[in-house]
C-alpha cells in the first residue's frame, strides 16, 4: 500500500507533452476513483470528496488547458494543495448542477449561505463543513456560487467512529430552501476512511 500523499510538489508535475500523451488514459482511470468518492444530495447537489489523486489531475488539467507553462505551476499548486486532506479532515467540492441557465440563476439566488449548512452525521457525531475562505461563495445579493469547497474537520474519536465498517453516514444540507440528506454508500465511506492519517 502506498503512503497517503498530502501535497503535490513541483517534482510531481509531468512535462506537458507527456501529460498530453497520457491524458485520455489518466482521465479514464480517474473516473473509477471519483465514483467511489461522490454522493448526490437532493436534486442538484453533487459532493465530490477530494484527495491527492483528484487534485493532481486537476492541476494537470489546468496546466494543459491554460498552457501557462512554468509560470503557472506555483499558482496551481497553491490553489489545489489546500484541497488535499491533511489527515484529520475530509475535503469536498460541492457542485450545484442545473443545466438550464435561467433556472440555475433562480435556484442559486435563493441559496445564499448554503455552504455553511452542510454536515456529516454518524454514530452520534455531527461534523459541520467549514467553507474554504479563498473567496466568498455567497454574494451581497444572497446568491450562492454553483461551486463550494468544504473542509470537514474531525477529532480522533470522530475518525475512529467514521472508520468503523458499516457506520451509517448521513450527508446533509440544512439550508431552509435546500433541505436534503443522503446516506453515504458504504463503499464511499470505506474509501474516504483512507483519507485520515
Amino acid at each position: 500500500m502506498t503512503a497517503r500523499r498530502t501535497a503535490i510538489t513541483r517534482a510531481d508535475i509531468l512535462p506537458l507533452d507527456r501529460y498530453a500523451r497520457e491524458r485520455a488514459a489518466r482521465r479514464s482511470a480517474l473516473v473509477a476513483v471519483k465514483r467511489k468518492r461522490r454522493v448526490a444530495v437532493g436534486p442538484y447537489a453533487l459532493v465530490h470528496f477530494e484527495n491527492y489523486e483528484t487534485m493532481w489531475q486537476q492541476v494537470h488539467e489546468m496546466l494543459f488547458i491554460e498552457r501557462g507553462g512554468e509560470a503557472q505551476i506555483d499558482g496551481e499548486l497553491r490553489a489545489y494543495n489546500g484541497l488535499i486532506p491533511q489527515g484529520t479532515e475530509l475535503v469536498a467540492t460541492v457542485m450545484f448542477e442545473i443545466a438550464d441557465p435561467e433556472r440555475r440563476a433562480a435556484e442559486l439566488g435563493r441559496l445564499g449561505g448554503v455552504e455553511r449548512t452542510m454536515t456529516l452525521r454518524f454514530a452520534g457525531h455531527t461534523v459541520t463543513g467549514r467553507p474554504e475562505e479563498d473567496v466568498e461563495r455567497t454574494n451581497e445579493a444572497g446568491k450562492a456560487s454553483a461551486v463550494h469547497f468544504l473542509h470537514f474537520d474531525f477529532t480522533a474519536e470522530q475518525i475512529a467512529a467514521f472508520r468503523a465498517p458499516g457506520t451509517e453516514v448521513i450527508l446533509g444540507i440544512g439550508h431552509p430552501r435546500y433541505g436534503h440528506m443522503a446516506v453515504m454508500p458504504e463503499a464511499v465511506r470505506a474509501e474516504l476512511s483512507g483519507d485520515f492519517g
